[in-house]
């Protein structure tokens, strides 16, 4: 009986104990601010864009993609509204773009994805002359 009596008064004391303990006032934050971040003196430098030239083997309007071809490496690129097509000195529009035309692309890497940044539209190489 006495055991009995001594765990539930040792049970009330801890209840008590830790409801004193929860009540009281949290810490006061500390007031004084975190350092900033240095500044940094230079810009984060520019995504470096890769080249690839070949012939465009298919043109997809829904996904707004190309697929270019040289010899056995074939590519798909990515075609975004900041895309650059020019053909000489004359602006090119997506819709222009179509099979057997000759590209240089430079374009970016985005995770997998490969994103034309400037198109140029060749000339097509004419056939040599047979004499």
């Amino acid at each position: 009986m006495k055991k009995a009596i001594l765990l539930v008064v040792l049970l009330t004391l801890v209840a008590f104990v830790s409801g004193a303990i929860s009540a009281a006032a949290p810490p006061k934050a500390a007031t004084t601010p975190a350092p900033a971040a240095p500044a940094s003196t230079k810009p984060a430098p520019p995504a470096k864009l890769e080249k690839f030239t070949g012939d465009i083997k298919s043109v997809d309007a829904v996904a707004k993609s190309i697929v270019v071809v040289k010899g056995k490496d074939e590519k798909t690129f990515g075609v975004t509204a900041d895309t650059k097509i020019t053909k000489g000195k004359e602006a090119l529009k997506f819709e222009d773009l179509k099979a057997g035309l000759n590209v240089k692309i430079e374009y970016k890497k985005d995770m997998d994805k490969n994103i034309a940044v400037t198109i140029k539209v060749s000339a097509p190489k004419a056939a040599p002359k047979a004499k």
